[in-house]
């Protein structure tokens, strides 16, 4: 079974989908962690994001692989753990351009629908139950108004990173949060939209929790899908 939760930045995509996961047992993936590796290597290696056969050259050799460890997830590119370094602002600011070029998500897209054979999961990201699993079981929209999602954010790159995110102000995140909407929403590849069959859900003013269990109202479809474990 899948299970899918789209929506912009800072709505609380991956806390929800990994307390989701870890609620009804499900695998967990974050979608936008990968796209945040591919960016985060392509910067490493000075790729022209424009030129297509160096581009395609840099996927060839591009090593991705994710460990858990004590339960949590780590990303590796090649041998180099950068679970903390794709979230930093450098990143941010690049990964929407990675995650609109086709070859891009041809190859990531491929990954992900590999890996959703045979399991139950919570997958997170932007255009999932739309373009990657249509038919996903449960779709799940998540919004939230941009203020709350700009404060969320600054708190979070503030904890995260705290010398990068010097002179840094929530207004600073709030315009680029509201160009990344723009981005993701008018792109021509895979842009940001609801699934006409989402459930949504405005995280705005609502705890972690309270999302979760408004997720599991629909637990029946949810269970009745679930293979009996023996």
């Amino acid at each position: 079974m899948i299970i899918t939760i789209d929506g912009p930045t800072a709505t609380g995509k991956s806390t929800i989908a990994k307390n989701l996961a870890r609620e009804i047992g499900f695998i967990y993936f974050d979608t936008g962690a990968m796209y945040r590796c591919v960016a985060f290597a392509a910067i490493k290696a000075n790729v022209n994001l424009e030129n297509l056969e160096e581009l395609e050259a840099f996927l060839k050799d591009y090593k991705f692989d994710i460990k858990i460890k004590r339960g949590e997830r780590f990303y590796f590119v090649g041998d180099e753990d950068v679970t903390m370094a794709i979230r930093g602002e450098v990143v941010t600011s690049l990964v929407s351009k990675v995650a609109a070029i086709q070859i891009v998500r041809d190859k990531l897209v491929a990954l992900q629908r590999e890996w959703a054979t045979g399991v139950n999961a919570v997958f997170e990201g932007r255009d999932l139950g739309t373009v990657v699993f249509p038919s996903a079981d449960v779709k799940i929209f998540l919004t939230g108004s941009p203020e709350v999602r700009a404060r969320r954010r600054f708190e979070e790159l503030s904890v995260r990173f705290p010398e990068e995110s010097k002179g840094l102000t929530v207004e600073k995140v709030l315009e680029d949060i509201s160009k990344r909407d723009t981005y993701d929403i008018t792109r021509k590849i895979s842009p940001l939209v609801q699934a006409t069959n989402a459930h949504v859900i405005d995280t705005s003013n609502l705890t972690v929790n309270e999302i979760v269990f408004k997720i599991l109202e629909y637990k029946d479809t949810i269970k009745t899908r679930i293979p009996k474990q023996e």
